[in-house]
């Protein structure tokens, strides 16, 4: 009896969280094609951030530092954007060339990101005069309710706003959190799918250049 209650309720789990999955990509096709106007850069012309994509050449694939399912390895250049911090400040990713990037898609709503971010504030307090820098891109929510979500918190890590989920788009992002670890040549070296400790988050940056 017990194994069927178990067993009813990892179904139901999963039933949830593929409901929020497709919801999520349905908001995004609408918001891109409401959007894709505004966007002088075709999807089209994008370099493919897919699975396969990213594991497609042997000689590519770099030693994950874990034996994790979700990590991916490769190196393909990461795309660039633009979007606007708290101050309305446009930021680059091109900015940061020459540093290492750990770039983290999220929301406010999603319990797993919720989960990560006291280790990517703690991250961030022990390497904010280092090499790295942490990028936080937030999705549709708008600065208001996450300004008072990172006071109420004390979370420091700088914000980027994807009001119109344009660069969660060209990331193919169908679930979050999902992060990407970019080297100083601007390359994405590894890919994560999932809430993170501190450990994982400095196990990858450690392996990248």
């Amino acid at each position: 009896m017990k194994k069927t209650v178990i067993a009813l309720g990892l179904l139901f789990l999963i039933g949830v969280s593929t409901y929020t999955v497709y919801n999520y990509n349905k908001s995004n096709q609408r918001n891109l094609n409401n959007t894709a106007s505004k966007d002088n850069t075709s999807l089209a012309e994008e370099p493919n951030l897919s699975n396969n994509n990213l594991t497609s050449s042997q000689e590519n694939i770099n030693t994950a530092p874990s034996n994790e399912a979700n990590i991916e390895s490769s190196k393909i250049k990461a795309i660039d954007f633009k979007l606007k911090d708290f101050n309305g400040k446009e930021v680059s990713l091109s900015d940061y060339k020459g540093k290492k990037i750990f770039l983290n898609f999220w929301a406010s709503w999603c319990p797993p990101c919720i989960a990560e971010m006291p280790e990517m504030e703690e991250l961030y307090q022990e390497t904010k005069d280092s090499d790295l820098v942490i990028l936080a891109v937030n999705l549709s929510e708008g600065t208001s309710p996450i300004q008072k979500f990172m006071d109420s918190n004390k979370y420091n890590f700088p914000v980027l706003f994807d009001t119109d989920n344009v660069v969660s788009s060209k990331y193919q992002i169908v679930s979050i959190p999902t992060s990407f670890f970019i080297d100083k040549e601007g390359n994405i070296a590894y890919k994560h799918i999932g809430s993170m400790t501190i450990e994982d988050m400095k196990n990858y940056i450690n392996d990248i250049k």
